[in-house]
């Protein structure tokens, strides 16, 4: 019992110094460790600061170059706007003028087509496939295939335009991208780290580079396409103007000549009418003073003929009379051979009359149908002279092909 009471036993001497310079050595050691973890820290600090600094100002002035790149390709972007949005408007003044050439064309050829349809009026020898017919049905022609031709045009015209805006709608949503773009750059180069701005910005932003990001090649490569397409476009759009414009001087000048050399061969028929119908008047006032002329022959004859039956019936009167001598008094004396004489020559006489009466009653009536004839020319010819002199110039005069 009294061994369990003793005391522990105690260090030795050696083991106290031991135990102290142990203490000393780790104290020693956590001390120098602590001043490494500082200098290590301090070192870290400046260095740390000197790389977000850097960081920063590099971060700056890629941005401020980002903000550049930006710039220069919306300076491009907006040139090239420029430029399609003032082609569109052209090119929507050229479609105006090839539809109001195709609406200018909707008359003339009108006019043709009812020309082409009064001339179908005329009568008898005049409906004659003449110039005027051949000019005119030439016209129409001519009008139908300016008005297919211009259709068609319009169509290309109205494409064009489709694809200039297309452009233009590229080249805007690229611009306003840019403009969104160039203004979150703006607020990134602005921003410090002083700047109230950043206290909304949760720290944990993804670092993931989002599925959508292209690569400044892609993106500077995305803009010059834009770029390309609206360039092209302005210049498939300034061939179709200029061919625009030589298609509209060139029909309208193919319309222009068909037009005057149809009214030259209608002012050539007119006239060849009016000399054909005083040609026939004038035969018309012969053949009237020729009919006149036989009437009064015809006349004459009837009176001659009716002149000649007095004496021969005193002859064949005198002839009866004397064959009723007696006897020997029946001689066929001078006076007899005289009487029968005259008896032969007024037959004779009366005969050759009978027959020019006939033929100038033939003649008189060959007369008359050559006057109804005439007549009848005539009133053909101032019936054609009307359809083309009154009606058809009337229909044309208003007509005036302009340039479009």
């Amino acid at each position: 019992m009294s061994r369990l009471m003793d005391p522990p036993p105690k260090f030795l001497p050696p083991e106290w110094r031991l135990a102290n310079q142990i203490h000393y050595g780790n104290a020693e050691a956590e001390r120098s460790r602590s001043e490494r973890l500082t200098a290590e820290s301090k070192r870290l600090i400046e260095e740390s600061g000197m790389a977000a600094k850097r960081m920063q100002q590099d971060a700056n002035k890629r941005l401020d170059q980002r903000i550049h790149d930006i710039k220069f390709w919306r300076t491009e972007l907006d040139q090239k706007l420029e430029e399609i949005v003032q082609e569109i408007e052209v090119l929507i003044s050229f479609k105006s003028r090839v539809e109001r050439a195709l609406e200018s064309c909707a008359e003339p050829l009108r006019v043709a087509l009812q020309c082409l349809t009064e001339r179908q009026r005329r009568v008898s020898i005049d409906l004659v496939h003449d110039d005027v017919e051949r000019e005119l049905m030439k016209e129409r022609e001519v009008i139908e295939g300016v008005a297919s031709l211009l259709n068609r045009t319009l169509e290309q015209t109205i494409e064009q335009i489709r694809l200039n805006r297309s452009a233009k709608y590229y080249l805007e949503k690229d611009l306003r991208d840019k403009f969104q773009a160039e203004q979150i750059d703006g607020f990134c180069s602005i921003l410090t780290s002083a700047s109230p701005n950043i206290d909304n910005v949760t720290s944990q932003t993804s670092l993931a580079v989002p599925g959508a990001t292209v690569t400044p090649e892609e993106w500077e490569t995305f803009s010059n396409i834009n770029i390309l397409k609206a360039e092209r476009e302005k210049n498939n759009s300034l061939s179709l103007r200029a061919l625009v414009d030589s298609l509209l001087e060139q029909t309208a000048a193919d319309m222009r000549r068909q037009h005057n050399a149809t009214g030259t061969a209608l002012r050539l028929q007119v006239q060849e009418t009016k000399t054909a119908k005083g040609q026939l008047e004038d035969h018309l006032v012969k053949v009237l003073s020729e009919v006149a002329s036989q009437e009064c022959n015809l006349e004459a004859l009837r009176v001659a003929i009716e002149d000649k039956a007095g004496p021969l019936k005193v002859a064949q009167t005198r002839l009866s009379a004397r064959s009723q001598r007696p006897s020997i008094e029946l001689c066929h004396d001078p006076a007899q051979v005289r009487l029968l004489s005259e008896v032969q020559e007024l037959t004779a006489h009366i005969k050759r009359l009978r027959e020019a009466q006939a033929q100038s009653e033939m003649e008189l009536l060959a007369l008359t149908r050559s006057q109804l004839i005439l007549e009848e020319e005539i009133q053909v010819k101032s019936h054609s002279l009307y359809i083309d002199e009154v009606i058809c110039t009337q229909l044309r005069q208003p007509i005036s092909i302009h340039s479009f």
